[in-house]
């Protein structure tokens, strides 16, 4: 059995799946393991199960069935109130996988992912959106049920919007009509309309799948899919930059951004929401995340069982990662 002492545990727990890394100290990935949807807010049951699932696989695939961790963090989507880190935090504890335990929201662990020092602001625009910030100081905070643009489903709702808007004639034509009906192959505006409103409709399943869509059309000149990616964008400065105000950020940071979203090739968001953020702090520096989220959960894991991290054990552990179709959504 492998010494406790030389293993941690990180996870992360999003709205549509849950990745687990286990590694030893010197930032080798020795397991992982992925599971389904483990927000506590959609279902507590089956975030557990779910939890339990990702964590039995990174340590089987490990050989590590029966041993224990120095430090374990989770990063979940759905850490937001007090209550709910009480919650996990107790789950965690419960099981018996660590002595040293550690909750914290999503967007901490983005941001924890972002940065060697992970110090600055993280804004994570994936399925849906968060926003985080850390001083050198160690303040932190986190946006929570304060984040007002969301991700890929709200700016799917927009698209819609736009395309159902310009077929009456109350905004100018738009090139996301013709990519919406492709993608729901439908005939026309109407027969879409019909197919996701009438009584015995299905719920549309990944509906997020359309803010790709929208973001091609914006790089392509698109003016409204400008106009919808580029406020978006602005909104998620402005968290960005109350983030920062919360752990008295100024001066030279870094921004980090993350999420399928922010990693779609097109600028136009990423460059509307620095615009935003350096009107204020000008010498706030851009900086897309290399790693994934539960990367973060897994330094933070690291940190909290006292190895400090330095930049071999990052390379170490990009060097050991699983493929990137593990962490495909």
């Amino acid at each position: 059995m492998t010494d406790r002492s030389e293993l941690v545990l990180g996870i992360d727990a999003g709205n549509t799946k849950t990745i687990a890394l286990i590694s030893d100290t010197s930032g080798t990935v020795l397991g992982w393991g992925r599971a389904g949807s483990s927000n506590i807010y959609v279902s507590k049951p089956r975030a557990l199960l779910a939890l339990d699932q990702a964590v039995q696989a990174a340590r089987s695939r490990a050989g590590l069935n029966g041993s224990s961790f120095a430090a374990v963090t989770l990063s979940s989507a759905g850490a937001d109130w007090p209550e709910d880190f009480l919650l996990l935090q107790t789950m965690l504890e419960e099981r018996g996988w660590a002595e040293r335990v550690q909750v914290v929201n999503d967007a901490v662990g983005a941001l924890r992912a972002g940065t060697l020092e992970g110090i600055g602001v993280a804004v994570a625009c994936g399925t849906s959106a968060g926003v985080a910030a850390r001083s050198p100081g160690g303040a932190v905070w986190h946006s929570s049920y304060w984040q007002e643009p969301e991700g890929a489903d709200e700016l799917a709702k927009f698209t819609l919007r736009a395309a159902y808007r310009a077929e009456l004639g109350i905004d100018p034509p738009t090139s996301l009509t013709a990519r919406v009906l492709a993608h729901y192959h439908q005939e026309s505006v109407g027969a879409l309309l019909h197919s996701l409103t009438r009584r015995d409709r299905r719920p549309p399943r990944r509906l997020g799948r359309l803010a790709r869509l929208l973001l091609d059309e914006a790089e392509a000149g698109d003016e409204t899919s400008l106009k919808i990616v580029c406020k978006h964008g602005r909104s998620l400065g402005d968290y960005a930059l109350a983030a920062a105000r919360r752990v008295d950020l100024g001066g030279s940071y870094t921004l980090v951004t993350s999420g399928g979203v922010m990693r779609h090739p097109s600028r136009v968001m990423i460059r509307a929401l620095m615009e935003r953020v350096q009107a204020t702090h000008p010498e706030a520096r851009w900086q897309a995340s290399r790693h994934e989220p539960v990367f973060g959960a897994l330094l933070l894991a690291l940190e909290l069982a006292r190895h400090p991290v330095q930049a071999a054990l990052l390379e170490r552990l990009e060097a050991t990662c699983p493929d990137e179709s593990v962490f495909r959504t």
